[in-house]
């Protein structure tokens, strides 16, 4: 595992939210207040950072120092905002497409969608602030470098920034293995949000209410089941393959 820069103390992570350090996550000791506490959360608040109460057991890991009930690890990206990228692209005569993570955990899964996506030509991915994965030293590596390249959004709610995204003009598209629809019996042109789901549970029940379309690849196998980072390739460069062929006046659907 590679290690994460740190900022520990009430003071200094207070600082570095006044300063608009880009942070990934805060941690605070369980039960501690006070108006420090009190004004570094409502800063947390505005500025998208997640804040976790964890046992004192948990911040010693981080530090040996004087930490004070309060460590915030430094974000290896800086987030972009959603509502801002896509009017952007928009404006700019681009079609969006955008990859949404709901309740993906695991680090090396993040790393290989996301240089799936930068290789495919995705605008961005997006993530929520709790309960998946986040942008850290390791899932970097997992990614050979690509979620240095392209613009991950990190949102407070996933159904939220799905229903974002399908008033925005974007067809959303949900890998479900359990669909009865295609990948490639479906239109997959135009802005197109892909959402993939942990191996597990797949995709929310909310967010799967939004869905344009819910799309299955056919397995032929005993395995009833791709991970999910192989899933998420195979649907992103299909969207290549349509949208290539549209543009060449070739694809007939």
């Amino acid at each position: 595992m590679i290690k994460e820069k740190i900022i520990f103390g009430i003071h200094s992570v207070q600082e570095a939210l006044d300063a608009g350090q880009e942070l990934d996550k805060i941690y605070l000791r369980r039960g501690i207040a006070s108006e420090e506490i009190r004004a570094i959360k409502n800063a947390a608040r505005k500025a998208r950072v997640p804040v976790m109460e964890v046992p004192t057991e948990r911040l010693n890991r981080f530090t040996r120092g004087a930490h004070q009930g309060c460590v915030a690890v430094v974000a290896q990206v800086s987030y972009t905002r959603l509502e801002m990228l896509i009017p952007h692209l928009y404006e700019e005569g681009i079609e969006p497409l955008v990859v949404v993570l709901d309740g993906i955990t695991d680090t090396r899964n993040f790393g290989a969608i996301a240089r799936s996506a930068e290789c495919a030509g995705a605008h961005a991915l997006v993530i929520p602030e709790r309960g998946s994965v986040s942008v850290t030293a390791d899932a970097v590596k997992a990614s050979a470098g690509a979620l240095m390249r392209i613009p991950v959004c990190r949102v407070p709610s996933i159904p939220g920034a799905v229903g974002y995204l399908k008033d925005s003009g974007l067809s959303v598209v949900v890998a479900n293995e359990k669909a009865h629809q295609n990948y490639y019996e479906t239109e997959l042109t135009g802005p197109i949000a892909l959402v993939l789901g942990n191996e597990h549970e797949g995709v929310s029940v909310q967010v799967a209410r939004l869905a344009s379309h819910e799309v299955a690849i056919p397995l032929r196998g005993d395995i009833g089941s791709l991970n999910v980072s192989v899933a998420g390739g195979i649907l992103l460069f299909e969207i290549v393959r349509q949208q290539e062929l549209r543009d060449k006046n070739e694809y007939r659907y």
